[in-house]
């Protein structure tokens, strides 16, 4: 005879560690969210206010549409995909995956268009940890426990 499952069996609970990490995800993406407000809201002047040089302002303000474009991609992708992964959705998996190939064009743009030249080691060392923070939110996703 086979055994039938029942529809009331009990979801399995998430794992403490997948909850932080969702949950730290959020947190993370908001603090970008500010980060990127502040990139397009950016002038030559403000940013020269900041402690920028007017060299470094102005590679800042003058980078490709496109770049700020993966950007907004990596951190919506980046928070949105964090709060499906709270969830344990499955399409956290593709939204986090768009938010680190987002990242790693962003990577690229700011070492092709002086970026990182102008900012030096600091700019690509917190490029570089954001890139791995999304990559290892889409590793959270990939794991059997962030499946429902």
């Amino acid at each position: 005879m086979m055994s039938v499952s029942s529809s009331h069996e009990k979801p399995v609970r998430a794992p403490v560690w997948l909850l932080a990490t969702a949950l730290g995800g959020i947190a993370w993406n908001v603090f970008g969210a500010v980060q990127f407000a502040g990139s397009v809201s950016a002038t030559p002047e403000s940013l020269i206010a900041q402690g920028l040089t007017a060299e470094q302002a102005a590679v800042m303000t003058g980078y490709p549409v496109w770049m700020t474009l993966a950007f907004a991609i990596g951190v919506a992708g980046g928070l949105v995909g964090s709060v499906l992964l709270l969830l344990r959705n499955a399409l956290a998996r593709p939204v986090l995956l768009a938010s680190v190939l987002a990242y790693v064009a962003l990577w690229i743009g700011d070492a092709v268009h002086g970026v990182f030249a102008a900012m030096g080691l600091p700019q690509i060392i917190i490029l570089t940890v954001v890139v791995a923070i999304a990559a290892a939110l889409y590793a959270a996703s990939r794991h059997p426990a962030a499946k429902a």
